[in-house]
């Protein structure tokens, strides 16, 4: 059910071994199941942050039950992951929290409602 994706500036990046560690690192964070994990990465994107195009990111995280209470400690989590992984500096990383009702994210054919 958790969502992440990543928008960046960035080209030439191997993807595949980013989101691996990106999926692992987001079911870790989050406390859920990897099997429920989905990682997408959009490199090489025109994007300017600041008036230049100097290394950033544009991260979009959404889960059924993101406490808005860890979102500062999730916030450090990621922004050491691009400043480690694709040293883009963690002032250059903006991130969007997003918390989903469980009538609202559907699979299997159904939703996660209870």
């Amino acid at each position: 059910m958790p969502f992440i994706q990543i928008q960046t500036n960035k080209k030439g990046i191997n993807t595949e071994v980013l989101l691996a560690k990106l999926s692992a690192l987001v079911s870790e964070i989050l406390g859920k199941p990897e099997r429920f994990v989905m990682v997408q990465m959009k490199d090489a994107q025109n994007m300017l942050f600041g008036g230049t195009n100097d290394p950033l990111a544009y991260i979009e995280l959404k889960s059924i039950g993101l406490p808005k209470s860890e979102t500062k400690q999730i916030s450090l989590a990621l922004c050491t992951f691009m400043q480690k992984e694709l040293q883009i500096d963690q002032a250059r990383v903006y991130i969007e929290f997003a918390d989903a009702d469980r009538s609202m994210w559907g699979w299997n054919g159904t939703t996660f409602e209870r």
